[in-house]
Protein backbone atom coordinates (compact mmCIF):
# COMPACT_ATOMS: atom_id res chain seq x y z
CA UNK A 1 0.00 0.00 0.00
CA UNK A 2 2.75 2.24 1.06
CA UNK A 3 4.46 1.61 -2.72
CA UNK A 4 1.42 2.36 -4.62
CA UNK A 5 0.37 5.12 -3.02
CA UNK A 6 3.81 6.67 -3.32
CA UNK A 7 4.62 5.49 -5.97
CA UNK A 8 1.93 5.51 -8.40
CA UNK A 9 2.51 9.22 -8.90
CA UNK A 10 5.79 8.22 -10.33
CA UNK A 11 4.76 5.40 -12.46
CA UNK A 12 1.35 5.67 -13.15
CA UNK A 13 1.23 1.79 -14.12
CA UNK A 14 0.83 0.65 -10.78
CA UNK A 15 -1.51 3.21 -8.95
CA UNK A 16 -5.12 2.51 -9.37
CA UNK A 17 -6.76 1.56 -12.37
CA UNK A 18 -9.41 4.34 -13.50
CA UNK A 19 -12.11 1.82 -13.71
CA UNK A 20 -12.48 -1.37 -15.03
CA UNK A 21 -9.54 -3.28 -15.22
CA UNK A 22 -6.66 -3.97 -12.27
CA UNK A 23 -3.32 -2.61 -12.26
CA UNK A 24 -0.52 -3.29 -9.25
CA UNK A 25 -2.55 -1.37 -6.10
CA UNK A 26 -5.84 -3.12 -7.04
CA UNK A 27 -4.32 -6.21 -5.66
CA UNK A 28 -3.79 -4.42 -2.03
CA UNK A 29 -6.96 -4.52 -0.38
CA UNK A 30 -8.16 -8.00 -1.39
CA UNK A 31 -4.64 -8.96 -0.03
CA UNK A 32 -5.22 -7.73 3.64
CA UNK A 33 -8.92 -8.98 3.76
CA UNK A 34 -7.78 -12.47 2.44
CA UNK A 35 -4.88 -12.59 5.51
CA UNK A 36 -7.42 -11.30 7.95
CA UNK A 37 -9.83 -14.17 6.84
CA UNK A 38 -6.52 -16.70 7.92
CA UNK A 39 -5.76 -14.99 10.83
CA UNK A 40 -9.62 -15.26 11.74
CA UNK A 41 -9.08 -19.25 11.22
CA UNK A 42 -6.14 -19.74 13.92
CA UNK A 43 -7.92 -17.21 16.84
CA UNK A 44 -11.33 -18.69 16.67
CA UNK A 45 -10.18 -22.43 16.17
CA UNK A 46 -11.24 -22.90 19.37
CA UNK A 47 -14.27 -21.20 20.64
CA UNK A 48 -15.28 -22.45 23.85
CA UNK A 49 -17.67 -19.26 24.89
CA UNK A 50 -18.94 -18.29 21.62
CA UNK A 51 -20.76 -15.39 23.17
CA UNK A 52 -17.76 -13.53 24.16
CA UNK A 53 -16.02 -14.36 21.38
CA UNK A 54 -18.17 -12.53 19.92
CA UNK A 55 -17.81 -9.47 21.87
CA UNK A 56 -14.62 -9.47 21.77
CA UNK A 57 -14.56 -9.79 17.34
CA UNK A 58 -17.97 -7.07 17.58
CA UNK A 59 -15.35 -4.57 19.91
CA UNK A 60 -12.26 -5.15 17.76
CA UNK A 61 -14.31 -4.21 14.44
CA UNK A 62 -15.46 -1.33 16.41
CA UNK A 63 -11.96 0.04 17.65
CA UNK A 64 -10.67 -0.26 13.70
CA UNK A 65 -14.13 1.05 12.30
CA UNK A 66 -13.66 4.25 14.18
CA UNK A 67 -10.05 4.36 13.89
CA UNK A 68 -10.33 4.53 10.30
CA UNK A 69 -13.12 7.50 10.48
CA UNK A 70 -10.57 10.16 12.57
CA UNK A 71 -7.50 8.81 9.52
CA UNK A 72 -9.43 8.88 6.60
CA UNK A 73 -12.76 10.94 7.78
CA UNK A 74 -11.22 14.29 6.48
CA UNK A 75 -9.94 15.17 10.06
CA UNK A 76 -6.27 14.97 8.82
CA UNK A 77 -6.60 16.92 5.20
CA UNK A 78 -2.85 15.95 3.96
CA UNK A 79 0.39 17.21 3.24
CA UNK A 80 -0.72 19.28 1.07
CA UNK A 81 -2.25 21.58 4.09
CA UNK A 82 -1.42 22.27 7.04
CA UNK A 83 -4.83 22.62 8.78
CA UNK A 84 -6.88 19.89 10.51
CA UNK A 85 -10.54 19.46 11.70
CA UNK A 86 -13.79 18.53 9.73
CA UNK A 87 -17.11 19.46 8.84
CA UNK A 88 -19.59 17.15 10.13
CA UNK A 89 -21.91 17.05 7.52
CA UNK A 90 -18.84 16.04 5.44
CA UNK A 91 -17.12 13.79 7.36
CA UNK A 92 -16.12 10.25 5.52
CA UNK A 93 -17.83 7.20 6.94
CA UNK A 94 -16.30 4.48 4.95
CA UNK A 95 -13.07 3.91 3.73
CA UNK A 96 -9.95 1.48 4.17
CA UNK A 97 -9.95 0.74 8.18
CA UNK A 98 -13.78 0.41 7.77
CA UNK A 99 -14.17 -1.98 4.92
CA UNK A 100 -11.44 -4.29 6.77
CA UNK A 101 -13.71 -4.22 10.02
CA UNK A 102 -16.93 -4.95 7.71
CA UNK A 103 -15.31 -8.01 6.73
CA UNK A 104 -13.46 -8.63 9.62
CA UNK A 105 -16.54 -9.04 11.87
CA UNK A 106 -18.74 -11.01 9.07
CA UNK A 107 -15.83 -13.94 9.04
CA UNK A 108 -15.34 -13.81 12.56
CA UNK A 109 -19.41 -14.32 12.78
CA UNK A 110 -19.05 -17.03 10.54
CA UNK A 111 -15.76 -18.41 11.90
CA UNK A 112 -17.09 -18.73 15.81
CA UNK A 113 -21.26 -19.40 14.87
CA UNK A 114 -20.98 -21.60 12.04
CA UNK A 115 -17.38 -23.55 11.60
CA UNK A 116 -16.85 -24.46 15.10
CA UNK A 117 -20.10 -26.36 14.85
CA UNK A 118 -20.13 -28.09 11.72
CA UNK A 119 -17.10 -29.81 11.15
CA UNK A 120 -16.59 -32.04 13.58
CA UNK A 121 -20.70 -33.65 12.73
CA UNK A 122 -20.38 -34.33 8.72
CA UNK A 123 -18.04 -36.06 6.03
CA UNK A 124 -14.48 -35.68 5.53
CA UNK A 125 -15.07 -32.81 2.35
CA UNK A 126 -14.07 -29.33 3.55
CA UNK A 127 -17.46 -28.18 1.73
CA UNK A 128 -19.52 -29.89 3.84
CA UNK A 129 -17.53 -29.47 6.72
CA UNK A 130 -18.27 -25.82 6.18
CA UNK A 131 -21.46 -25.86 4.74
CA UNK A 132 -23.12 -22.62 6.54
CA UNK A 133 -19.86 -20.55 5.38
CA UNK A 134 -20.43 -21.29 1.66
CA UNK A 135 -24.07 -20.24 2.22
CA UNK A 136 -22.87 -16.71 3.02
CA UNK A 137 -20.66 -16.84 0.08
CA UNK A 138 -23.26 -17.41 -1.88
CA UNK A 139 -25.34 -15.27 -0.31
CA UNK A 140 -23.46 -12.20 0.08
CA UNK A 141 -22.71 -12.84 -3.86
CA UNK A 142 -26.17 -13.36 -5.00
CA UNK A 143 -27.13 -9.86 -2.81
CA UNK A 144 -24.93 -8.24 -4.60
CA UNK A 145 -25.90 -9.43 -8.02
CA UNK A 146 -29.38 -8.58 -7.29
CA UNK A 147 -28.79 -4.98 -6.27
CA UNK A 148 -26.14 -3.96 -9.53
CA UNK A 149 -28.14 -5.50 -12.04
CA UNK A 150 -31.64 -5.41 -10.91
CA UNK A 151 -31.59 -1.66 -9.12
CA UNK A 152 -33.23 1.46 -11.62
CA UNK A 153 -30.77 4.42 -11.17
CA UNK A 154 -32.88 7.61 -11.93
CA UNK A 155 -31.10 10.80 -12.94
CA UNK A 156 -29.22 12.78 -10.01
CA UNK A 157 -27.53 16.09 -8.45
CA UNK A 158 -24.79 17.46 -6.89
CA UNK A 159 -23.03 20.40 -5.80
CA UNK A 160 -19.83 21.50 -7.37
CA UNK A 161 -17.59 23.84 -5.52
CA UNK A 162 -16.26 26.58 -6.90
CA UNK A 163 -14.13 28.59 -4.57
CA UNK A 164 -14.92 28.77 -0.81
CA UNK A 165 -14.50 26.09 1.86
CA UNK A 166 -18.37 26.97 2.92
CA UNK A 167 -20.80 26.68 -0.40
CA UNK A 168 -22.72 29.63 -0.97
CA UNK A 169 -25.40 29.95 -3.68
CA UNK A 170 -22.25 32.33 -5.92
CA UNK A 171 -19.80 29.81 -5.72
CA UNK A 172 -21.68 26.41 -6.20
CA UNK A 173 -23.65 25.12 -8.82
CA UNK A 174 -25.75 22.26 -9.26
CA UNK A 175 -24.79 19.30 -11.84
CA UNK A 176 -27.41 17.28 -12.83
CA UNK A 177 -26.05 13.43 -14.05
CA UNK A 178 -28.77 11.49 -16.54
CA UNK A 179 -29.32 8.12 -15.64
CA UNK A 180 -32.74 6.50 -16.08
CA UNK A 181 -31.11 2.74 -16.39
CA UNK A 182 -30.66 -0.66 -14.88
CA UNK A 183 -27.46 -2.69 -14.57
CA UNK A 184 -25.05 0.07 -15.61
CA UNK A 185 -21.70 -0.60 -14.39
CA UNK A 186 -19.70 2.89 -15.35
CA UNK A 187 -18.90 5.18 -12.94
CA UNK A 188 -21.41 7.35 -13.44
CA UNK A 189 -25.17 5.29 -12.96
CA UNK A 190 -24.07 2.51 -10.77
CA UNK A 191 -26.13 1.05 -8.33
CA UNK A 192 -23.45 1.00 -5.45
CA UNK A 193 -22.82 4.75 -5.75
CA UNK A 194 -26.63 5.54 -5.64
CA UNK A 195 -26.69 3.48 -2.42
CA UNK A 196 -24.48 5.30 -0.50
CA UNK A 197 -25.97 8.82 -2.24
CA UNK A 198 -29.13 7.37 -0.24
CA UNK A 199 -27.54 5.57 2.90
CA UNK A 200 -24.46 7.38 3.45
CA UNK A 201 -25.28 11.36 2.15
CA UNK A 202 -23.48 12.74 -1.18
CA UNK A 203 -21.75 15.13 1.19
CA UNK A 204 -19.79 12.01 2.55
CA UNK A 205 -18.40 10.20 -0.12
CA UNK A 206 -15.02 10.46 -1.21
CA UNK A 207 -14.24 13.40 -2.98
CA UNK A 208 -11.43 12.19 -5.36
CA UNK A 209 -12.51 9.36 -7.39
CA UNK A 210 -10.35 7.15 -9.31
CA UNK A 211 -12.26 7.80 -12.25
CA UNK A 212 -11.43 11.07 -12.03
CA UNK A 213 -8.25 9.68 -14.28
CA UNK A 214 -10.39 8.67 -17.04
CA UNK A 215 -9.34 10.20 -20.43
CA UNK A 216 -12.71 11.93 -20.67
CA UNK A 217 -12.36 13.33 -17.15
CA UNK A 218 -8.80 14.54 -17.44
CA UNK A 219 -10.39 17.73 -19.87
CA UNK A 220 -11.82 19.64 -17.19
CA UNK A 221 -8.17 20.38 -16.13
CA UNK A 222 -7.04 21.98 -19.08
CA UNK A 223 -8.75 25.39 -19.01
CA UNK A 224 -8.13 25.45 -22.70
CA UNK A 225 -9.96 22.07 -23.81
CA UNK A 226 -13.03 22.82 -26.08
CA UNK A 227 -15.03 20.02 -24.99
CA UNK A 228 -16.75 19.92 -21.45
CA UNK A 229 -16.21 16.71 -19.69
CA UNK A 230 -19.30 14.49 -18.44
CA UNK A 231 -20.94 15.79 -15.36
CA UNK A 232 -20.29 12.70 -13.29
CA UNK A 233 -16.44 13.45 -13.27
CA UNK A 234 -16.60 16.35 -11.01
CA UNK A 235 -19.26 14.13 -8.74
CA UNK A 236 -18.15 12.66 -5.25
CA UNK A 237 -17.91 8.62 -4.92
CA UNK A 238 -16.80 6.10 -2.58
CA UNK A 239 -14.66 3.47 -3.55
CA UNK A 240 -15.38 1.59 -0.12
CA UNK A 241 -18.97 1.90 -0.21
CA UNK A 242 -21.86 -0.39 1.40
CA UNK A 243 -22.54 -3.02 -1.64
CA UNK A 244 -19.13 -3.42 -2.77
CA UNK A 245 -18.17 -4.35 1.00
CA UNK A 246 -20.75 -7.16 0.52
CA UNK A 247 -18.00 -8.96 -2.11
CA UNK A 248 -14.99 -7.75 0.47
CA UNK A 249 -16.43 -9.78 2.89
CA UNK A 250 -16.60 -12.86 1.00
CA UNK A 251 -12.68 -12.37 0.43
CA UNK A 252 -12.23 -12.62 4.06
CA UNK A 253 -14.37 -15.48 4.22
CA UNK A 254 -12.75 -17.39 1.30
CA UNK A 255 -9.37 -16.25 3.59
CA UNK A 256 -11.25 -18.62 6.13
CA UNK A 257 -11.42 -21.76 4.03
CA UNK A 258 -7.66 -21.17 3.57
CA UNK A 259 -6.70 -21.24 7.39
CA UNK A 260 -9.02 -23.95 7.83
CA UNK A 261 -6.88 -26.53 5.83
CA UNK A 262 -3.75 -24.93 7.19
CA UNK A 263 -5.21 -25.58 10.92
CA UNK A 264 -7.00 -29.01 9.93
CA UNK A 265 -4.04 -30.42 7.20
CA UNK A 266 -0.48 -31.15 8.57
CA UNK A 267 1.09 -32.50 5.48
CA UNK A 268 2.93 -29.78 3.61
CA UNK A 269 1.81 -31.04 0.18
CA UNK A 270 -1.88 -31.86 1.27
CA UNK A 271 -1.73 -28.02 2.07
CA UNK A 272 -0.26 -26.89 -0.75
CA UNK A 273 -2.35 -29.03 -3.45
CA UNK A 274 -6.23 -28.26 -1.70
CA UNK A 275 -4.71 -24.18 -2.03
CA UNK A 276 -3.20 -24.63 -5.36
CA UNK A 277 -6.36 -26.29 -6.55
CA UNK A 278 -8.64 -23.69 -4.82
CA UNK A 279 -7.05 -20.81 -6.29
CA UNK A 280 -6.47 -22.51 -9.85
CA UNK A 281 -10.57 -22.82 -9.68
CA UNK A 282 -11.34 -19.27 -8.40
CA UNK A 283 -9.08 -18.10 -10.94
CA UNK A 284 -10.68 -19.31 -13.87
CA UNK A 285 -13.72 -18.75 -12.47
CA UNK A 286 -13.16 -15.34 -12.60
CA UNK A 287 -11.67 -15.27 -16.26
CA UNK A 288 -15.22 -16.82 -17.54
CA UNK A 289 -16.78 -13.73 -15.77
CA UNK A 290 -14.74 -11.54 -16.86
CA UNK A 291 -15.25 -13.21 -20.98
CA UNK A 292 -18.64 -13.04 -19.74
CA UNK A 293 -18.94 -9.48 -19.68
CA UNK A 294 -18.42 -8.57 -15.66
CA UNK A 295 -15.68 -6.22 -15.45
CA UNK A 296 -12.47 -6.76 -13.18
CA UNK A 297 -13.39 -3.32 -11.29
CA UNK A 298 -11.94 -2.27 -7.85
CA UNK A 299 -14.02 0.62 -7.24
CA UNK A 300 -17.45 -1.55 -7.71
CA UNK A 301 -15.78 -4.77 -6.08
CA UNK A 302 -17.10 -6.85 -9.09
CA UNK A 303 -17.86 -10.43 -8.48
CA UNK A 304 -14.89 -11.41 -11.28
CA UNK A 305 -12.74 -8.89 -9.87
CA UNK A 306 -13.16 -10.24 -6.13
CA UNK A 307 -12.36 -13.83 -7.71
CA UNK A 308 -9.53 -12.88 -9.79
CA UNK A 309 -7.50 -10.90 -6.74
CA UNK A 310 -8.65 -13.86 -4.07
CA UNK A 311 -7.23 -16.47 -6.46
CA UNK A 312 -3.98 -13.81 -6.49
CA UNK A 313 -3.56 -13.57 -3.11
CA UNK A 314 -4.28 -17.50 -2.68
CA UNK A 315 -1.26 -17.58 -5.22
CA UNK A 316 1.18 -15.16 -3.30
CA UNK A 317 0.47 -17.34 0.00
CA UNK A 318 1.21 -20.78 -1.48
CA UNK A 319 4.67 -19.04 -2.74
CA UNK A 320 5.51 -17.63 0.64
CA UNK A 321 4.45 -20.88 2.92
CA UNK A 322 6.36 -23.00 0.47
CA UNK A 323 9.45 -20.77 1.00
CA UNK A 324 9.16 -19.54 4.70
CA UNK A 325 7.43 -22.97 6.27
CA UNK A 326 8.95 -25.80 3.78
CA UNK A 327 12.06 -24.54 2.95
CA UNK A 328 12.86 -22.79 5.81
CA UNK A 329 14.29 -19.89 4.21
CA UNK A 330 12.71 -17.60 6.51
CA UNK A 331 15.17 -14.17 6.85
CA UNK A 332 14.68 -12.76 3.28
CA UNK A 333 11.36 -12.52 5.00
CA UNK A 334 11.60 -10.74 7.98
CA UNK A 335 10.91 -7.73 6.67
CA UNK A 336 7.32 -9.03 5.85
CA UNK A 337 7.08 -10.43 9.34
CA UNK A 338 8.02 -6.91 10.89
CA UNK A 339 5.48 -5.24 9.09
CA UNK A 340 3.23 -7.53 10.04
CA UNK A 341 3.67 -7.54 13.31
CA UNK A 342 2.99 -3.74 13.20
CA UNK A 343 0.68 -3.54 10.31
CA UNK A 344 -1.74 -0.94 11.99
CA UNK A 345 0.93 1.30 13.21
CA UNK A 346 2.49 1.79 9.88
CA UNK A 347 -1.04 2.21 8.31
CA UNK A 348 -1.42 4.81 10.69
CA UNK A 349 2.17 6.80 10.89
CA UNK A 350 2.70 6.20 7.17
CA UNK A 351 -0.37 5.42 5.28
CA UNK A 352 -2.31 8.12 6.37
CA UNK A 353 0.43 10.13 6.18
CA UNK A 354 0.56 11.23 10.08
CA UNK A 355 4.37 10.81 9.86
CA UNK A 356 4.43 13.09 6.72
CA UNK A 357 2.37 15.74 8.30
CA UNK A 358 4.38 15.72 11.72
CA UNK A 359 7.42 16.00 9.11
CA UNK A 360 5.85 18.57 7.23
CA UNK A 361 5.43 20.93 10.37
CA UNK A 362 8.74 21.68 10.48
CA UNK A 363 10.05 24.65 8.08
CA UNK A 364 12.17 27.13 7.35
CA UNK A 365 10.76 30.72 7.72
CA UNK A 366 7.98 29.74 5.32
CA UNK A 367 5.32 26.83 5.27
CA UNK A 368 6.87 25.37 1.73
CA UNK A 369 10.36 25.38 2.90
CA UNK A 370 9.64 22.09 4.46
CA UNK A 371 11.27 18.31 3.87
CA UNK A 372 8.13 16.92 1.69
CA UNK A 373 7.46 20.24 -0.52
CA UNK A 374 11.52 19.38 -1.39
CA UNK A 375 10.91 15.65 -2.32
CA UNK A 376 7.78 16.51 -3.87
CA UNK A 377 9.52 19.30 -5.95
CA UNK A 378 12.04 16.93 -6.92
CA UNK A 379 10.25 13.90 -7.45
CA UNK A 380 8.26 16.03 -9.76
CA UNK A 381 11.02 17.65 -11.81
Amino acid sequence: MIFVDYGGSILPFIAHSPWNGVHLADFVMPFFLFIAGISLSLVYKITPNKGQATWNASLRATKLFLLGIILQGGYFHGVNSLTFGVDIDKVRWLGILQRIAIGYIVAALCEIWSSSLLWKDVGNGFFWKYFLNWVVIFSLSGIYAGLSYGLYVPDWQFKVQQTSLVCHSDDCSFQTVKCGVRGDLGPACNAAGMIDRYVLGIEHLYKKPVYRNLEVCKSYKNSQASNEPPSWCLAPSEPEGILSSLTAAVTCIIGLHFGHILVQLEDHKDRISRWLFFSLSIFALALGLSFAGIPLNKSLYTISYMLLTTASAGFTFCVLYLVVDVYGYRSPTFILEWMGRHSLSIFVLVASNIAIIVIQGFYWRKPQNNIVHWVISLVHS
